[in-house]
């Protein structure tokens, strides 16, 4: 095979872009996923049904095509098993002790005490006789899952019970983590480790539903922070990767600022989903950072100075009242049209039904919008959510 080969965990709908972006830089692709339809497998070059737990069956891919890089995009689930594999076939990664951290929340935590990240105080539980001593309002979470699946805010020992179990259908563990809630705004951190540094590439802001869930709705970049409280997020990001030994990798870290200062919530040796990562950063910044994840997966130089921009970007999820979709206008179609829209995508049709937004999995589609600066998005975001609101009823 004349080209380098590629190995792409997981080819769902998120993995897309980065697909994508391979294919621009000459590598051939193999993809793997456990789905025999996955969305995006007619776009690898290779693509094999792998089950997620399958290591000798991803090594003999690996080896069959004889990938010189792995990578991801916006999901931890395959991160342990690309580690294995990584160390397996002597290719740019971090370690598996690194991956088990990342994707069990409770021992993320635990070495971000130890490593001077400040964050939520927090605790295991399996059952609701455990927690008797606990303060309210709390936040239950399930140890290995993301995407806000099993999230909760619970305010009485009803609601926690009913958040355990909950939690609990979304884990493979026996026990879910409760936090303390911390109030505040939410940003997420988007970053790159290599070379033994930590480099912040962009601040984004968060949009989310009400309590109890805590569900994205959108994202706006750059986040309207002081350049004080990004170097301390930045020294926070270094400490990040250090306390998690992240190296070989970017990163999505979630926080809250209050006048408190500063906690992290969580982060993951990936990149952020929601279009963060693969459309608005690069919108806003103006670097690519999927690209700079090939490189460094190929073991090759990063650069995030050549290109860079200072600009502003967003995302806005639909969030439409509960109900039956009874009317949708044609003239939504021109939406995709309007001044500073990147891209629009509407799941909904008439006669559907929409419910509560509990995860990041029933939401009803998005626009992308980008704009010279911070407050042209804004604007936009704002006016095209009511003009779409305005073209769809829902009784």
């Amino acid at each position: 095979m004349d080209k380098k080969s590629i190995l792409v965990f997981g080819v769902g709908e998120l993995q897309k872009s980065i697909i994508n972006r391979a294919h621009l830089m000459g590598l051939y692709v193999v993809g793997i996923d456990p789905c025999e339809d996955a969305f995006a497998k007619d776009d690898c070059d290779a693509f094999e049904v792998v089950g997620g737990q399958d290591y000798e069956g991803t090594i003999a891919v690996a080896k069959k095509y004889g990938v010189s890089a792995i990578v991801t995009a916006a999901t931890d689930k395959p991160l342990v098993m690309m580690a294995r594999v990584a160390k397996a076939m002597n290719l740019p990664f971090y370690s598996e002790e690194t991956a088990r951290w990342s994707t069990d929340k409770f021992q993320m935590k635990q070495r971000f005490i130890e490593g001077g990240v400040p964050c939520a105080k927090g605790r295991l539980i399996s059952c609701i006789e455990e927690a008797e001593d606990l303060n309210y309002p709390i936040i239950v979470k399930p140890r290995d899952n993301s995407g806000s699946r099993g999230v909760k805010i619970c305010n009485t020992p009803a609601e926690l019970k009913e958040s355990i179990d909950e939690a609990l259908q979304y884990s493979h563990l026996d026990s879910v983590l409760v936090e303390e809630v911390i109030e505040g705004p939410e940003y997420s951190i988007e970053s790159l480790h290599y070379d033994g540094k930590s480099e912040a590439i962009q601040f984004t802001e968060k949009k989310t539903t009400p309590f109890p869930y805590n569900v994205e709705l959108g994202h706006k970049q750059p986040a309207n922070l002081s350049g004080d409280v990004k170097n301390q997020i930045r020294e926070i990001v270094s400490k990040i990767g250090v306390a998690l030994k992240f190296e070989n990798c970017p990163s999505h870290t979630e926080l809250k600022v209050n006048e408190r200062g500063i906690f992290v919530i969580e982060t993951s040796p990936r990149l952020g989903g929601d279009y963060i990562t693969s459309t608005l950063t690069p919108l806003s910044t103006g670097i690519n950072m999927e690209d700079q994840l090939l490189h460094i997966a190929l073991g090759e130089k990063v650069d995030t100075a050549s290109g860079r921009v200072n600009k502003a970007s967003g995302v806005c999820f639909f969030d439409f009242p509960e109900g039956k979709v009874t009317r949708i206008d044609s003239k939504i179609s021109e939406a995709a049209s309007w001044p500073g829209v990147y891209a629009f995508n509407l799941k909904l049709k008439e006669g559907d039904i929409v419910g509560k937004i509990t995860s990041s999995l029933n939401r009803y589609g998005e626009f992308i919008v980008s704009g010279e600066t911070r407050k042209e998005v804004e604007e936009r975001l704002s006016e095209y959510e009511k003009n779409i609101s305005k073209l769809i009823t829902i009784k």
